[in-house]
């Protein structure tokens, strides 16, 4: 568990950085972003290493069937976190969309995940999400809505985000995982 809980906190501390202390990461330049990029892989591993090491330690019990709505909440996460790159009339609608699309699949892996590793992953990831925004909200001020594109756009992003389910639902039965079981417990 010790794994796991420090890819999560060195994940918000990546993060966060720029945030808390804009002075210092500028002055780093370019040296600071390879740095990030490090400390962000390496929370990575240690968050997979750490989650697929840890006891499963039941928290709550999922309600049955609520696979099916991790699935559809899956697609929205995938769909919200392309939104901002596909330029349609969601990126002009939802500020933040990548952020949103992982507080989304937080929320879907909580419904189907009830054991202690689960809270501190996926938990602390949305948490993280939900801070970031409020981070930037108050840094950047109000939000200047971008022009609306065509739906074109989010029709190909849904396309995308329906192939993107397809491939991560694969590799999650590949590792023993059945997305489409409905319960996981």
């Amino acid at each position: 568990m010790t794994l796991l809980i420090a890819g999560v906190a060195l994940w918000w501390v990546a993060h966060l950085f720029q945030r808390i202390m804009p002075g210092p990461r500028a002055a780093m330049g370019m040296a600071g972003k390879g740095l990030v990029a490090a400390v962000l892989i390496g929370s990575v591993v240690l968050m997979v290493k750490g989650y697929r090491a840890a006891p499963v330690t039941p928290v709550y019990t999922p309600l049955p069937g609520m696979g099916h709505l991790n699935n559809l909440l899956m697609v929205l996460s995938l769909f919200l976190f392309g939104a901002g790159s596909v330029k349609g009339r969601v990126a002009a609608m939802i500020r933040h969309p990548m952020l949103w699309g992982l507080v989304v699949w937080a929320v879907a892996h909580l419904l189907v995940n009830g054991d202690l590793a689960s809270l501190i992953l996926f938990g602390g990831l949305g948490l993280w999400a939900l801070v970031q925004m409020l981070m930037i909200n108050r840094a950047e001020g109000p939000w200047q809505r971008p022009p609306v594109g065509p739906v074109t756009n989010d029709i190909k992003g849904l396309g995308i985000a329906l192939f993107l389910f397809a491939v991560i639902a694969v590799i999650h039965i590949w590792l023993g995982h059945n997305p489409f079981l409905g319960t996981y417990s």
